[in-house]
């Protein structure tokens, strides 16, 4: 299993019951950066409407969560998404390497924040008429 792989299954247990639901945000960003072309639309699209309501609408995991079975609920074609090359200056290899508690917590948004702020500029619009829908 490849080291990343291995970092984000140490991340994803760590956030087991951490609160806010913090797991969702973990799911989200890394789902995002290390998408393919042959990643299913469903995981990037889903990420992406997670990580823009994180870092801009400042919402918890849970309330993500929610929007994400909204968005579940209602089958349609979705957007179509860019890719940058650049998938931000974070990945969760950082973020498992910051101690465990409020400074981990902290890095998590960091990444979120440094792969969302990647793909931002060529989806936001996308992500924000996706929502504008439900």
């Amino acid at each position: 299993m490849d080291a990343e792989r291995t970092a984000y299954e140490e991340v994803y247990l760590y956030t087991m019951g951490r609160p806010g639901f913090i797991l969702q945000h973990v799911v989200d960003a890394y789902a995002v950066q290390t998408a393919t072309n042959d990643t299913k639309p469903i995981a990037i699209v889903f990420g992406l409407v997670g990580l823009y309501l994180r870092v801009e609408k400042q919402y918890s995991g849970r309330q993500v969560q929610l929007v994400h079975m909204e968005l579940g609920r209602k089958k349609r074609d979705l957007p179509a998404i860019a890719i940058p090359e650049n998938r931000g200056a974070i990945t969760v290899a950082d973020v498992r390497a910051t101690p465990e508690g409020p400074a981990r917590d902290k890095a998590i948004d960091d990444w979120c924040r440094a792969v969302w702020s990647v793909f931002a500029g060529s989806n936001r619009q996308t992500i924000i008429g996706l929502l504008s829908e439900y």
